[in-house]
């Protein structure tokens, strides 16, 4: 059912097994794209499939002294350990004083933020949820720093300056 539209159900009710290759393509369809990190910013057509980064790419490892870059989210300057949280339900091991580092947030990840020393996020713009409960809670806070999440070893030591968006790794685990 979850691989048909709504103007197919009574037909697909009526005869189920004239559906079995629209289905079979459209779980094709769904596996490949599961593989693959959609384009962030599209200007236009969306680039082929194939051209979309893989999921299971491995990034380059950053390097002691590299900076990072994204936007910045809410004043300040902090240094702590780099805690990569990829589930909300899930904070492995974040401590006070840790940096969260996540994909993107949203009210689900607000108790996180309390503990935390400052936030990077892979997605975020200035009204972003980071940004915001950030503010609130007076923590630096970097958005948009593409692939954080992927780049920054978990245990790293950084600094965030949420003034400029920038992320430095102080050193590695």
């Amino acid at each position: 059912m979850w691989f048909l539209v709504d103007t197919e159900l009574d037909d697909y009710i009526a005869s189920p097994a004239s559906f079995a290759a629209i289905i079979a393509d459209r779980r094709r369809v769904h596996a490949a794209l599961s593989e693959r990190i959609p384009p962030f910013f599209l200007a236009g057509q969306a680039p082929p499939l194939d051209e979309w980064e893989r999921r299971d790419a491995i990034l380059d490892s950053v390097d002691e002294g590299e900076v990072l870059t994204g936007l910045p989210g809410c004043l300040g300057v902090a240094r702590g350990r780099a805690r990569v949280v990829t589930d909300p339900a899930d904070p492995r091991g974040l401590e006070p004083g840790d940096v969260l580092i996540a994909p993107i947030t949203d009210p689900s990840w607000t108790p996180l933020f309390v503990p935390a020393e400052a936030v990077v996020v892979d997605v975020g713009a200035v009204m972003s949820h980071a940004v915001i409960v950030s503010r609130e809670l007076g923590i630096p806070c970097a958005v948009s720093v593409t692939d954080a999440t992927r780049k920054i070893p978990d245990g790293a030591i950084i600094e965030v300056d949420g003034s400029t968006g920038t992320v430095t790794v102080i050193s590695l685990p």
